[in-house]
């Protein structure tokens, strides 16, 4: 029997090829949008450092020029000896200090709160959690400002104000819904089988907590903690609410008593910018840094469970 491979062979022709070519057209769009995106994001920060390295007249020309020409490293001296000048007591290692001190007390506070919570609302059953979980996941609508009237007023009456403690206690209350979010959303996904054995060994429920279930959380802690060194590095309203005394003073507010340093004169952005990129780098270092985990810990935070 002859087998006619002629139609075989046609039909295998005209059929449409794979849809590779389409696929590769879909990547080089988004590979195209993101480094479109990638570069917005980029060109301020770049334009900081740029200006941070300008002479005054550099800054006011027409021409766009990223590259400083000559670049001028002495701003970050100068701006290093005027904070050092501007009250009596603030020095920029005390300001550095103060700084770190507030963001590293807060951040962990709001690590080791926003785990017990989230362990608290992931592995138990008790009555009203689910309606709990969802009034408190609710307070991330409600704006800020509006707590610190009310926040001001509770730490006048405790006679703390002018300290570190309201930019520090709270921490210890996991005042942030979103960290109780993700942390939660990963306790849901580790297998209950893994506690049901530590009991049978013997194990109580803090031990649990300590040595299975932290360790476990381990990338979603990381992004937290990249998250709360940011907000609390940057923190300007409650330093400006509750701190009255330059010695206490942290980076954010320190650069608003800079700024008003150079209002007398003519606008010196070269100065302002070396401040700003001077504030910045801690963060882009630890980012940098953490970066694997950081992305790790809000992927699979964010959909596990």
């Amino acid at each position: 029997m002859t087998v006619d491979t002629t139609f075989a062979n046609d039909r295998l022709l005209n059929e449409p090829a794979p849809p590779q070519r389409a696929f590769n057209i879909r990547q080089i769009i988004i590979y195209a949008m993101l480094i479109i995106c990638g570069i917005i994001v980029l060109v301020p920060f770049l334009w900081m450092i740029s200006t941070s390295l300008k002479t005054p007249d550099q800054l006011f020309t027409g021409e766009v020029n990223f590259i400083p020409d000559p670049a001028v490293p002495q701003n970050y001296i100068t701006v290093w000896e005027r904070l050092n000048s501007i009250k009596p007591g603030m020095t920029f290692l005390r300001i550095i200090g103060n700084t770190l001190f507030i963001t590293v007390l807060a951040m962990f506070g709001e690590i080791f709160s926003a785990s017990i919570v989230a362990y608290g609302f992931s592995r138990f059953q008790w009555k009203g959690r689910d309606l709990l979980f969802a009034i408190m996941l609710a307070t991330i609508m409600i704006p800020g400002i509006v707590t610190r009237v009310p926040g001001f007023l509770i730490w006048r009456e405790l006679g703390l104000l002018n300290t570190y403690d309201p930019l520090t206690w709270p921490a210890l209350f996991a005042w942030g819904p979103l960290y109780v979010f993700l942390m939660r959303q990963f306790f849901l996904s580790i297998p209950r089988e893994l506690e049901e054995a530590a009991t049978i060994d013997g194990a109580n429920v803090i031990q649990i907590y300590w040595y299975i279930m932290l360790p476990l959380i381990r990338p979603v802690m990381l992004a937290i903690a990249v998250l709360s060194f940011q907000g609390n590095w940057n923190n300007f309203q409650g330093p400006i609410l509750y701190l009255s005394t330059p010695e206490f003073f942290p980076l954010a507010l320190a650069m608003r008593f800079f700024d008003q340093s150079l209002s007398l004169e003519a606008p010196q952005w070269q100065y302002m910018m070396a401040m700003a990129t001077m504030m910045a780098a801690p963060i882009l270092v630890l980012y940098f840094l953490a970066q694997k985990q950081f992305l790790e810990g809000i992927s699979i935070g964010a959909v596990k469970g």
